[in-house]
Parts: structure tokens; C-alpha cells; sequence
């Protein structure tokens, strides 16, 4: 067991500091940008902000592909992956894989109704965003999306990450 410390006045380390908040579960989403900026990420940075008016976050990486779609864009999607969806979202995780729209040929997913953003057919949850806000916070930007249209399914199999990797969800006794 390893123990690692940070205070004020210390440098904190980000090796350390990724590791200590690895020990908080997320949840698993793919955020996307439709159009000609055509565009998924798997991201775990997601939350609810307001719900008057509706509103979303996400935080992009400035160095990610993600960040210069998402910085153009007037929309996104942001689909709720299930345990079953581990495989998609290591696919928009793979920062090999080819970009544009083949990206999506091997995904299941539907251009979203309001926005043509792609979302993930099966995901527990898709959301569709107008772009309403971003901010930059240090190495990342926090994008905030006012939710246009949302659909969810009444299942309890979520996909989590925590300490690195992927886990499912579990009814607690």
C-alpha cells in the first residue's frame, strides 16, 4: 500500500494526483460533435450543472482533437455508455484510431434529431447540447451545454471507471 500526500505550498505531483482521483467512480460517456467537424471522445468528465435552465458540463483537454471540434461547434452529443459498451469506449479512447467519419463505421450510433451529433444506440442515457459556455481551467476547458433533447432507458448495468479501469455498476445490498 502505497500513501502519497499533497498540502498547500507543496507541489502536487499529477501522477499522484490522478491516482488519488482514480479513487472517485465516474461515469463513462462519448461526447461528440457532428457536421464537418465530425468528432467522438470518451470522456468521464461529465455532470449535471442546473436543471433551470438544463444544463450540462464536460472538460476537454486543450491538446485533445475534441477540444478544437467541440471549440467550433454550436452542438454536441454526449451518450451514457452501458458495461456492455466497454469496446466503444476504448475505440474513442484509441488516439490511433482513424478520425472523420470513419471513425463511427464499426459504432452503432444515429445523427441526433436536433443537433446531428452522433449518438450511441444502446446507451443509457444521450443527451443533445447547444453549446452555451466554456471556460478555461487550467490544461482543460469546462464546456457547458444547454440540453435540448435527452432520452434515457430504465437499466441498471452502467459503465464506471475507477482506479484506471473499466467496472460495472452493482446494486448495493
Amino acid at each position: 500500500m502505497s500513501i502519497a500526500t499533497g498540502a498547500v505550498g507543496d507541489a502536487i505531483d499529477a501522477k499522484v494526483l490522478r491516482r488519488a482521483m482514480g479513487a472517485y467512480a465516474t461515469g463513462v460517456t462519448v461526447v461528440t460533435v457532428g457536421g464537418a467537424a465530425l468528432h467522438a471522445m470518451t470522456a468521464n468528465s461529465f455532470t449535471s450543472v442546473s436543471l433551470d435552465p438544463p444544463l450540462v458540463l464536460v472538460c476537454i483537454d486543450h491538446k485533445a482533437v475534441m477540444h478544437r471540434a467541440l471549440s467550433g461547434a454550436d452542438h454536441f452529443g454526449v451518450s451514457v455508455l452501458t458495461a456492455g459498451q466497454q469496446e466503444v469506449a476504448r475505440h474513442f479512447a484509441d488516439n490511433s484510431r482513424t478520425l472523420g467519419a470513419v471513425q463511427f463505421e464499426n459504432v452503432a450510433c444515429r445523427p441526433g434529431r436536433y443537433t446531428g451529433a452522433p449518438l450511441i444506440d444502446g446507451a443509457l442515457a444521450t443527451f443533445e447540447c447547444e453549446l452555451w459556455d466554456a471556460h478555461d481551467a487550467g490544461d482543460h476547458t469546462i464546456f457547458l451545454g444547454r440540453v435540448l433533447s435527452l432520452q434515457t432507458q430504465d437499466r441498471e448495468d452502467g459503465l464506471l471507471y475507477f482506479r484506471g479501469g473499466f467496472r460495472r455498476i452493482e446494486r448495493a445490498s
